[in-house]
């Protein structure tokens, strides 16, 4: 890694930003830039520093979870958001996916191991559920297995799947021998026919219809 990773810590509780911090502290790539429980000023604070991501609680009294990652995607665009939650509930997945561009949600029982693999791998563009989150998008798959609705070409489909697996434009122009201009025109493309806005929601797209299944 060619520079630190910095990283804003946000939970209405105390205890769970000081056990989050003793797990991270002493990492040589991830900076902990602040920890704060107030949500509502988050956005505020993070006009003086550089954020790469923000790891969030969802249940939050004075700015919910939801709302936080709405408003830095709106302010911060650039910044990957994790969420974390005690539980693994589908209807705030759907909105946190749907309307927040988060990039992962992740249980509160992550062990230190998990944590910092799932902070490197969203700063670096990646996407991180927790097992179980998983699971629950993979419930979706084979709702609605047919794809002719949406007019997706067997070129589309295939990169559906390889974005599916993390990889990178250039990784994907690679595979298929094309270019990473015709990979971005294709991505724009899948977006525009699936009614998608982000990575996350084309991947849960792909489990819904059965494009992926793991």
């Amino acid at each position: 890694m060619d520079k630190p990773i910095n990283i804003v810590i946000v939970d209405d509780h105390q205890i769970v930003l000081d056990g989050l911090t003793a797990l991270l502290q002493g990492h040589p790539f991830i900076q902990i830039v602040f920890t704060t429980t107030a949500p509502q000023l988050v956005s505020r604070m993070m006009i003086h520093h550089q954020v790469d991501v923000v790891i969030t609680d969802i249940m939050m009294p004075q700015l919910n979870g939801i709302d936080l990652s709405k408003e830095i995607k709106e302010k911060f665009p650039e910044v990957k958001i994790l969420a974390l939650s005690m539980n693994c509930d589908w209807n705030t997945i759907n909105v946190l996916i749907n309307q927040s561009e988060i990039s992962g949600y992740a249980l509160k029982n992550i062990g230190k191991e998990e944590l910092e693999a799932a902070i490197i791998k969203v700063a670096e563009g990646g996407l991180h559920f927790s097992p179980e989150v998983m699971e629950l998008l993979e419930k979706g798959a084979g709702k609605e297995s047919s794809t002719e609705a949406y007019h997706l070409t067997k070129r589309e489909i295939e990169i559906i799947q390889l974005i599916e697996q993390e990889k990178s434009n250039k990784q994907i122009a690679d595979e298929l021998f094309i270019s990473e201009r015709t990979v971005e025109t294709h991505r724009k493309n899948i977006l525009r026919k699936t009614g998608t806005n982000s990575v996350l929601g084309l991947v849960k797209f792909a489990y819904e219809k059965g494009i992926v299944v793991k």
